[in-house]
């Protein structure tokens, strides 16, 4: 087995740490030794299915102890997991399955239904006894023994995780024991974890961030409190109660987090236990980090920025939160990041150019897409105007990001617009990043905005602005503040006021909303 490889860590950590607590939830432990049994008894009896080696696996369940138990036991076979989030209806489920020919499902009781709506047709397994047909955790617990054959090297294939993109089908990113094993390597090192931290597992296992956190409650023999984000109150209760230390976010969370009564939060002495806060997967407002720091004083925010194809390109360093709020950073140990312009020269300070990752993290490929593949994972070559390639070796993949981006005149990195986001309007291309920047800074009743472009066949596209709040602000009024800081041709023409905004993945859905619009005005 390679020691490059979360299996290990877990071994390790099984030995070193057996009676230190590893899992928390609704008042349920593990310790790292039970955690090493239990996960080695479900790869024993997943090992004796009849299937190949390189088989998918897919995971589609609520969050809970057995889920991280199923995780590990998968990544310590030569199977591959598929994570399902557990929003999805049946139809995006069977598209799942069949696009990674999923042959085994793991599940729980509120989900066999809609696995059995998606016509699946391979093996079922839950985690609770719910069928006499249907094999359980439970049974496996009592029937299989604590051992088990790993045979796992750092180049194998170990996941592959679907993210909705925001037009087109979903498409799977393939990820190797090495990537996942890097990012905890990395993660630890600029945070500074800590053996005593505990870390909050409220964000899904079903895309890297919210794997991540296994990996490195595994990596510093850390203890990791799953909690599921429904209502403020329970969140806050989670942060005490647990006395959670270290605590991952994304964006949207942080809305939900403020959004009721001030005087009904808990004070920052009750949350002052919480030393580390990261953020990432979108935009940070001047009102979210306004409401973080009146509730956690004292803790050190990380903002982040990874990419589809590279589980983390860089971090901003908390003490420039204050000074460059709008900034995503520096690379990230073992990264380095380059910005070109189109011609493939390194652009100059605040000139807009594509962001191409170099270094660890930088992840296998599209399952099933070559054409996304080459699209995204490129030679080193890419960089030849930038780098010296000595010895004429160009077999190095870099990942050229799509997303545009510029430094600052000390190379800290800010986000301007995706490539496949811009917007062709009256021979104008705008950025829907900008637009949305000026929203948020500038209009307090904005919880939250999306921009995107509409077919016009005069101007090739209209500006569309969707948004939610509290209420509705008039259009005039809205419009005259955008006027203040945006040129004519970045006003949106279509403005749309609603309730709340859907999501995919914890991102707004740009597609969803587009689509609605279109259907409204036919």
């Amino acid at each position: 087995m390679s020691v490059n490889c979360i299996r290990s860590l877990l071994e390790r950590a099984g030995v070193s740490h057996s009676d230190k607590v590893a899992l928390v939830h609704d008042g349920r432990t593990l310790t790292f030794g039970e955690l090493l049994q239990k996960v080695n008894q479900i790869a024993h009896y997943l090992s004796e299915l009849d299937l190949p080696e390189g088989s998918r696996i897919g995971i589609y369940s609520q969050k809970s102890i057995e889920q991280v138990i199923a995780i590990l036991a998968l990544l310590s076979t030569r199977y591959i997991f598929v994570p399902i989030t557990k929003q999805l209806k049946p139809e995006q489920v069977e598209y799942i399955i069949n696009d990674a020919g999923i042959r085994c499902i793991i599940t729980d009781a509120n989900r066999l239904e809609k696995v059995e709506e998606a016509s699946f047709k391979g093996t079922i397994i839950t985690f609770d006894s719910v069928d006499k047909e249907i094999p359980s955790f439970e049974e496996i617990y009592k029937y299989y023994s604590d051992t088990c054959d790993v045979r796992i090297k750092s180049f194998h294939n170990a996941a592959i995780t679907y993210s909705f993109a925001v037009s087109g089908l979903p498409k799977g990113i393939v990820i190797t024991h090495r990537n996942l094993i890097d990012g905890a390597r990395v993660v630890d090192q600029y945070l500074g974890l800590a053996e005593e931290d505990i870390i909050s597992g409220i964000l899904s296992f079903n895309l890297d961030y919210g794997l991540n956190q296994i990996f490195c409650m595994l990596y510093k023999r850390a203890t990791l409190a799953l909690h599921r984000l429904v209502l403020p109150s329970d969140f806050f209760n989670h942060l005490i109660r647990d006395g959670v230390t270290v605590l991952p976010l994304m964006p949207i969370h942080i809305t939900q987090m403020f959004d009721e009564d001030p005087h009904r939060l808990p004070s920052a002495e009750q949350l002052s236990s919480v030393r580390i806060i990261t953020s990432s997967g979108g935009k940070l407002t001047s009102r979210m980090l306004e409401d973080i720091e009146s509730r956690f004083p004292k803790a050190a925010f990380f903002s982040m920025h990874g990419l589809t194809e590279a589980f983390r390109s860089a971090s901003l360093d908390p003490r420039q939160i204050k000074i460059r709020p709008t900034s995503i950073g520096k690379a990230i140990p073992d990264v380095e990041l380059f910005i070109i312009n189109e011609a493939g020269e390194p652009c100059k300070p605040r000139e807009v150019g594509e962001l191409i990752h170099r270094g660890a993290c930088i992840y296998k490929g599209y399952w099933n897409s070559p054409e996304d593949t080459a699209l995204r994972f490129k030679s080193i070559r890419i960089l030849e105007k930038v780098i010296d390639l000595e010895g004429a070796l160009t077999d190095e993949i870099v990942v050229a990001s799509g997303d545009y981006v510029y430094r600052d005149e000390e190379d800290y990195i800010y986000f301007h617009s995706r490539k496949d986001d811009m917007i062709k309007t009256s021979g104008y291309r705008v950025s829907p990043a900008e637009i949305e920047r000026v929203v948020y800074e500038n209009l307090e009743a904005v919880q939250a905005c999306a921009v995107f472009g509409v077919e016009n066949e005069l101007i090739e596209e209209e500006i569309a602005l969707v948004y939610s709040g509290a209420s509705e602000i008039p259009r005039n009024e809205l419009l005259f503040e955008l006027k203040r800081h945006l040129p004519s041709y970045m006003l949106p023409t279509i403005i749309v006021y609603k309730k709340s905004i859907p999501l995919h993945y914890g991102k707004i859905n740009k597609a969803a909303l587009k689509e609605e619009i279109l259907r409204e005005a036919s």
